[in-house]
């Protein structure tokens, strides 16, 4: 089964359009939305609608849980003044726009996934959830403590767990059990869309493929690519410098930080 799963795309309307039409030509079985659709680009009804109309399951990401409250916080982790004044005007410019419609859809939102995957006697559970399955806003970064990592997996009972928010993607593979018969349990975390923090300005989504007959025993049952796309970055870069928003915005889009 090939299953495309996406994040973070943070209202920008060019890097969603490019990132279906890249996806379309993988053709995969499933898609899934990991949430953050609104935040910092001047689309979010429009990329909130093109989800909706494309039917595919979504979860709420902390900037969509603050605009469905029609809270001023987002549960982002800005750091410095300049970051939150910045991230201040953001979120009041989104509340501002957003349609009721789309406001209630935002709030209608889980806060996870779960789909479980039957071979034999094996039961593999692939968990879904925006950044982490304790809170909506934890950052699980790539050079967490393994034995950190592997606590929430098996707290939440997550076999394969795939999560965004940090927009930077990786995918680590935990091994538990007998070293004799390892078990392989697969944290994947999808990057963003529409707003990506790794250095690269493109986009990025996840397509996960997993075997006819998957074994957690078996770690290339579970095959991981994590795909990088192209789109029109200047059209998105441009929309906020000719808006309220800070231009600072359009610098993060065009570096990928």
């Amino acid at each position: 089964m090939k299953i495309a799963l996406f994040s973070d795309i943070h209202a920008n309307l060019p890097a969603l359009q490019a990132c279906f039409e890249h996806m379309a030509q993988h053709k995969p079985d499933a898609i899934y939305c990991l949430g953050d659709l609104v935040g910092y680009n001047i689309w979010p009804n429009e990329v909130i609608n093109e989800i909706r109309r494309r039917g595919i399951p979504t979860l709420a990401g902390n900037y969509d849980q603050g605009i469905g409250l029609h809270s001023n916080d987002c549960g982002c982790a800005y750091k410095t003044d300049v970051e939150k004044e910045m991230g201040a005007i953001s979120i009041s410019y989104t509340n501002s726009i957003v349609g009721e419609n789309e406001r209630n859809y935002l709030r209608s939102l889980p806060a996870h996934l779960r789909v479980e995957f039957k071979n034999g006697e094996d039961l593999i559970t692939l968990l879904m959830v925006h950044a982490s399955p304790r809170k909506i806003n934890e950052y699980l970064f790539e050079d967490r403590d393994e034995k950190s990592l592997l606590n929430i997996m098996e707290r939440a009972h997550a076999d394969i767990m795939c999560f965004g928010h940090t927009h930077r993607p990786y995918h680590r593979i935990v091994m538990t059990g007998d070293v004799l018969r390892p078990k392989y349990r697969h944290a994947i975390n999808i990057g963003s869309v529409g707003k990506p923090k790794d250095s690269d300005p493109k986009g990025c989504y996840v397509l996960l493929t997993i075997d006819e007959q998957p074994s957690l025993y078996a770690r290339e049952s579970i095959q991981v690519e994590f795909i990088r796309f192209a789109y029109d970055i200047e059209k998105a870069a441009s929309a906020i410098e000719d808006s309220v928003l800070p231009n600072a915005y359009a610098v993060m889009l065009r570096k990928g930080i």
